[in-house]
């Protein structure tokens, strides 16, 4: 194209794109650690979920057969279709019974008082910055580092 007796081409010179390229890169580089933060909260707020799952379905169990349940397994669905009783109530899903869950082992033991379970990362850091704990009170507690929650860490509010 011409204008005024001067050919100007089409298009974007290549300090156009390698600037446009630069703003581009600063955004991604700003965005990027806030997007995996927030992936990571909404990991643990789903790992608070299944703790909570758990302890509904411990007062279920509690009520059908009149102590806690000892194991996840015990709350899970019975293999081959048999029918759920005290060994496998079908209470939790399969996926949760087996202890192992978004990034994040479950474990869970009866206790004299009732129940503990507890939710750790599998690798910290990676699948989640946050312990959860939770007895048959019911509170779910917290802990930022690597040691397990327990009784004591602070509660989630």
């Amino acid at each position: 194209m011409q204008q005024n007796g001067r050919w100007r081409p089409w298009g974007f010179s290549l300090a156009e794109l390698v600037v446009v390229m630069a703003i581009i890169l600063i955004i991604l580089a700003v965005a990027v650690p806030y997007m995996q933060s927030a992936h990571q909260n909404a990991i643990e707020v789903v790992v608070i979920r299944e703790v909570q799952t758990i302890h509904q379905a411990q007062i279920q169990y509690m009520s059908q057969f009149g102590n806690y349940a000892a194991t996840l397994a015990e709350l899970g669905p019975p293999s081959s279709g048999a029918t759920p009783g005290p060994h496998a109530a079908s209470l939790i899903p399969r996926s949760l019974a087996s202890g192992e869950k978004d990034g994040y082992l479950f474990s869970m033991m009866r206790v004299p008082a009732g129940y503990t379970v507890n939710a750790n990362p599998k690798v910290f850091g990676s699948n989640g910055r946050r312990t959860f704990y939770l007895d048959q009170d019911g509170i779910v507690h917290q802990n930022w580092g690597q040691e397990p929650s327990t009784v004591n860490s602070p509660e989630i509010k």
